[in-house]
């Protein structure tokens, strides 16, 4: 991927990453473990619509 990046696809993947993180603790149990994961992506197997 190019270095030098438009500034819309940076954000997109910036945004990537972040949803890409685990669900935080005081989530999981504020909803009593109701909520424990959520699908996470590799940046490997699968590839993301930019």
């Amino acid at each position: 991927m190019a270095h030098f990046k438009p500034l819309g696809k940076k954000l997109r993947l910036a945004a990537a990453v972040r949803s890409n993180e685990q669900v935080p603790i005081w989530v999981i149990s504020k909803t009593l473990g109701k909520v424990r994961r959520k699908p996470r992506r590799n940046w490997r197997r699968s590839r993301m619509q930019l």
